[in-house]
């Protein structure tokens, strides 16, 4: 059996909720040097990555806990995100670091039922720690070396 979606947990933090979708994507603006027209290697470039939670109401009902005892949901501290997926043959373990959530489709009403209401939960990356995938580090060290948090 491989690795598939039905095989990840997800945790914000210390709470685990289940997902029925969830993307993050890295932003690696890193280029090709050129001389004259002519490749010639590369510099490095900013970088930023951000993803996108679907969950249903019992699970935004957790996350809306946690905005509860924050006191409101911008008032929440930023978070890691663990995404960790195991099968007999495959195991990936993906964290994104000091994650901010940012609501966005709160709503999406169906008269017609038949479909669960999912939210969309989206998500900024704010730490240097930044992503590891699989206990290793995106960024180099020398890139986060002079980061004061």
């Amino acid at each position: 059996m491989r690795l598939s979606g039905i095989n990840f947990n997800v945790n914000m933090g210390d709470i685990m909720i289940h997902v029925d979708t969830a993307t993050l994507t890295i932003d690696d603006n890193s280029a090709v040097s050129q001389t004259s027209g002519v490749p010639d290697g590369y510099v490095d470039g900013d970088v930023a990555a951000s993803g996108e939670l679907n969950v249903n109401a019992s699970q935004f009902a957790l996350i809306s806990q946690a905005a509860k005892s924050a006191g409101a949901w911008r008032a929440m501290q930023t978070f890691d995100i663990m995404f960790y997926g195991k099968t007999a043959r495959d195991e990936m373990k993906v964290e994104a670091f000091g994650c901010r959530i940012k609501l966005s489709e709160i709503l999406d009403i169906d008269k017609k039922g038949g479909q669960a209401s999912l939210f969309k939960i989206p998500f900024d990356v704010t730490s240097p720690d930044f992503v590891h995938i699989d206990g290793v580090p995106y960024l180099r060290p020398e890139e986060i070396a002079d980061i004061k948090q």
